[in-house]
């Protein structure tokens, strides 16, 4: 098994290895065994707390494997609203129950959740469902 202990600065001329494509969950979990993309299995044994994000680069103790993640595309709910205050209103629910939120200026993005859709729904917002890689917010006491 191949045990990664750090992530490194990417420069361009970093050669990876192998890649790991992860969801947003699972870019938080960074104490977990995980098979590369290419089935190879791997230990994260990163510094708790530790997010990782699209392209970050991971490395083992000898710096001698190279590792990229990347986001892997989820099930998510793009939304949308006619007005900035229904929006606003829509941000304001879902983080009242910790939803996982990417904002972005023109729509919120959500994991899909049917009853979290059918609030949304009743707020008249507009709802489109994809499978693209999501990026929440890190939260006020993440470092960045």
């Amino acid at each position: 098994m191949i045990v990664l202990t750090q992530k490194v600065q990417q420069f361009e001329s970093t050669v990876t290895h192998m890649s790991l494509s992860l969801t947003a969950q699972e870019r938080t979990r960074t104490r977990r065994v995980y098979h590369s993309d290419a089935g190879e299995k791997l230990y994260l044994q990163l510094p708790r707390g530790t997010v990782l994000q699209d392209r970050d680069i991971l490395t083992t103790e000898d710096q001698k494997i190279f590792l990229k993640v990347i986001a892997k595309p989820e099930p998510i709910v793009s939304i949308k609203a006619s007005a900035q205050l229904t929006l606003m209103r829509a941000i304001y629910h879902l983080a009242n129950r910790h939803v996982p939120l990417e904002i972005a200026l023109d729509h919120i993005a959500i994991e899909s959740d049917p009853v979290l859709e059918h609030l949304l729904k009743q707020m008249g917002l507009e709802l489109e469902y994809q499978e693209v890689p999501f990026f929440p917010e890190q939260g006020a006491y993440h470092q960045h």
